[in-house]
């Protein structure tokens, strides 16, 4: 890859970003928000129903900042579909294995194998397989978005944050996304990035409390944690003992929600919504449904947030 098609990154620097009790007084201006959508997965599917619930507002972002999930469906928004379009695009997505994997084999030039990288223990090459299935509408770069769009990544040696917003669009979400084990490491320039959960799973801090009204949707799900569904326990009541992917992925989302948890001991959005999306796994994508609809709750929380907190600046 040239220099000249590399994305643009920065490594944000610890302590760049005031606490919000250091915010500046002087409020943003009215109906100029951010919006940090976090990782989590299939529970990022409930990121759908918060940008109808935009959509129905007629509130446009000013800055989205997203990670690995929040980075896909932010992406996806910031090209300049709605949520209502973006639901009806999961769902044809989703709603069918046969449909999904007929639109795999039909993007990808050659064999479904060029999926697999054996010389790695990956699962799947995720440029190769976002390409295959996200929407035609996705622009080739950052440029392209209708919606300035920040997406964030792990850099595996430097164990540091990536913020990516410039340059080749694509690759910096496939980054964001790649989560070991499942999915092969992005190399972007002379970084090897990961997902960026790994690091900053909901990324409000990337928004300028200053200049917009700061909106976080966590998806790592609520405090409380994961509870187990009723058919998958065991005969004696116990929860299901995790198989290993289950746990590695189980594993993964404990770390996200750690790390949002600590951050917001720190620095707070304006708006934080969490949807109830905690008895979900990971893997749940085909689940579309049931998740758009736990989300459904937390759409018309963040409407009478927004309400009152506009109600506020006037």
């Amino acid at each position: 890859m040239s220099a000249a098609s590399r994305p643009a990154d920065t490594t944000r620097q610890r302590g760049g970003q005031r606490r919000s009790s250091e915010r500046s007084s002087r409020p943003p201006p009215k109906g100029a928000v951010g919006l940090a959508l976090g990782g989590g997965a299939a529970r990022g599917i409930a990121h759908i129903p918060i940008l109808e619930a935009l959509d129905d507002l007629g509130i446009r972002p000013r800055l989205i900042a997203g990670t690995s999930i929040g980075a896909i469906m932010g992406g996806i928004y910031a090209s300049g579909l709605s949520g209502r379009e973006i639901r009806q695009y999961a769902r044809e997505l989703l709603e069918s294995r046969t449909e999904l994997i007929r639109r795999v084999i039909a993007r990808i030039p050659g064999s479904i194998t060029s999926l697999f990288n054996p010389m790695t223990p990956a699962m799947f090459e995720p440029q190769t397989l976002f390409e295959a299935l996200l929407p035609d509408a996705l622009p080739p770069t950052f440029k392209g978005l209708k919606i300035p769009l920040k997406v964030v990544a792990s850099d595996f040696y430097a164990q540091s944050e990536v913020v990516l917003e410039a340059g080749p669009l694509l690759p910096a979400i496939a980054a964001s996304a790649a989560l070991p084990a499942l999915l092969k490491p992005v190399e972007i320039g002379e970084r090897i990035l990961i997902d960026g959960g790994f690091v900053n799973p909901t990324s409000f801090d990337l928004l300028d409390q200053d200049a917009h009204i700061t909106i976080a949707i966590d998806v790592t799900g609520k405090p409380g944690g994961t509870k187990p569904r009723a058919r998958r326990r065991r005969q004696d009541g116990r929860p299901p003992m995790p198989n290993s992917l289950d746990a590695w992925i189980g594993a993964a989302q404990i770390t996200l929600h750690s790390i949002v948890e600590a951050k917001l001991r720190s620095q707070a959005p304006d708006i934080l919504i969490r949807p109830d999306v905690g008895r979900f796994g990971a893997l749940d994508f085909f689940k579309v449904e049931e998740i758009l609809s736990a989300g459904a709750p937390a759409a018309e929380e963040l409407k009478r947030a927004l309400d009152e907190k506009l109600a506020a600046l006037t």
